[in-house]
């Protein structure tokens, strides 16, 4: 069933790259939304829910809960496009809807591999699809990202494809599925296992943002426009996430686990770490959003290093990051069209110039601080509840500073955005406010999420986390 609708979004995206009209993209686009709109409901109501597709893909509830959210934040993502890039020359125009059009292709097609090395080629696949995206303005600043993007990233799935190599020989398993690669590890060599778990999660961390190789996608936020910059610092990073969520699980009943366990809490802290130090140096807002992403990814790293119930709240982390993330990115793209860049030392006035942008950007700030009623309060809470119950006293208090200084950064910088006097040249015939409320109402499904978990979400998270 996939394969067809991976030929039908493909076409489309085809089609998209060889419009001649701005009516013709957006018609193309409101194809390609439809088509995944076919795909969700054969997937939930035809039957097609756990069942694999040839022989490379499986919809089971990881991937379902994840393309679930694709789904919705794309949709924001392309209509906010429109607007953002109402000015551009057609060509570019065209390739970039095109390019946004396979990124999410791409995307969609990490989440259901049921195999190790069809996950690397994809992923790699985003990074040819997100470097086209990153050099859209065609500027000296944007090539050098673009390079830098392109050169990092294949290194990263080149480091990955060495542990991959190494995992499949402590396997001594020809097949690449997932599920028999992890009946065949608990009795491999434990050097190789750990070499191979290093070696993948190096490689990936160029996806899911976290250190060591967390620089590339700060770069690429940068240089990307802000509504596809939303989309790489959410759907993008879920699936570096679930890419290494995947092979974590492979860990699980092997005699490594927990060496596994603290790596994956070392790159947590230390994610966190440069996420909160750099929240404070950097003067550009789209570099202070990926910085955001960066500390709350490694939040989830720590939840998955600690383990028993850190595991839930570290998916249940990614999942609201993604609402209130993407709604932030798209309130910047708002701005971007309002102000003449994104230098946080000249923005100021927003409340004035747009209030309803700017009552996003203090409800945003308040649910990516984790203050209830956000959804990322239960998973922190969650997360050091965990820390507490285990002992790790040290640990509790290096995430408790870490926060303090990450609440104290964004505070402070998105209180001047919106009341400090602006400097800034300002181009108020450009204010859509209905973009503004469109990107308001992915930070309310956010806090619906801390006020009321549904029963079937938390049963499919408990599915989805038992090792």
């Amino acid at each position: 069933m996939i394969y067809l609708f991976f030929a039908i979004w493909l076409i489309v995206a085809a089609g998209t790259f060889f419009a001649r009209s701005r009516r013709t993209v957006h018609i193309m686009c409101g194809l390609y939304i439809a088509t995944h709109l076919a795909f969700l409901i054969k997937l939930f109501l035809g039957g097609d829910y756990l069942s694999t597709s040839g022989e490379f893909f499986t919809f089971d509830e990881a991937g379902a809960l994840f393309y679930v959210l694709l789904a919705i934040v794309s949709t924001y993502v392309i209509i906010h496009s429109v607007e953002y890039l109402k000015d551009d020359k057609i060509e570019n125009y065209r390739t970039y809807f095109a390019l946004l059009l396979l990124l999410i292709t791409a995307i969609t097609g990490v989440y259901f591999a049921n195999n190790i090395a069809v996950t690397w080629i994809l992923l790699e696949t985003t990074t040819l699809c997100g470097a086209g995206i990153l050099y859209h303005r065609h500027s000296k600043d944007t090539l050098e990202a673009t390079w830098k993007y392109l050169f990092v990233c294949s290194t990263g799935i080149a480091i990955a494809y060495l542990g991959i190599l190494l995992l499949c020989a402590a396997a001594s398993n020809g097949s690449l599925r997932y599920d028999d690669i992890a009946t065949m590890l608990a009795n491999g060599d434990p050097l190789y296992l750990k070499a191979a778990f290093l070696l993948i999660l190096t490689g990936y961390s160029c996806k899911m943002e976290i250190f060591p190789l967390y620089t590339i996608g700060i770069d690429a936020n940068f240089a990307a426009p802000a509504p596809a910059a939303g989309l790489i610092s959410t759907g993008l990073v879920n699936a570096g996430f679930l890419a290494i969520f995947r092979v974590y699980k492979l860990f699980a009943h092997t005699a490594v686990f927990e060496w596994v366990q603290n790596v994956m809490l070392i790159i947590g802290i230390l994610s966190l770490c440069v996420g909160a130090l750099f929240l404070r140096r950097t003067n550009n807002y789209k570099r202070f959003l990926s910085y955001s992403t960066v500390e709350n990814m490694g939040i989830a790293a720590i939840g998955l290093g600690i383990g028993g119930i850190g595991i839930w709240a570290a998916l249940f982390h990614v999942v609201c990051h993604t609402f209130i993330k993407s709604s932030m990115f798209l309130q910047i793209a708002v701005i971007r069209q309002i102000y003449n860049g994104y230098r946080i030392n000249r923005l100021g006035d927003y409340i004035n110039i747009n209030k309803v942008g700017a009552i996003g950007i203090i409800v945003g700030m308040v649910t990516v601080l984790a203050f209830p009623p956000s959804p990322l309060f239960i998973s922190e809470l969650m997360i050091l509840t965990e820390i507490f119950t285990g002992g790790d006293w040290w640990l509790a208090i290096a995430m408790t500073l870490l926060l303090c200084i990450v609440i104290y950064s964004i505070c402070y910088r998105l209180i001047k955005l919106c009341y400090q006097p602006n400097q800034d040249e300002l181009h108020t015939s450009n204010i859509n406010r209905r973009l503004s409320y469109s990107a308001i109402s992915l930070l309310i499904l956010a806090i619906i999420l801390g006020f009321w978990q549904p029963a079937p979400l938390k049963a499919l998270i408990d599915t989805i986390v038992t090792l």
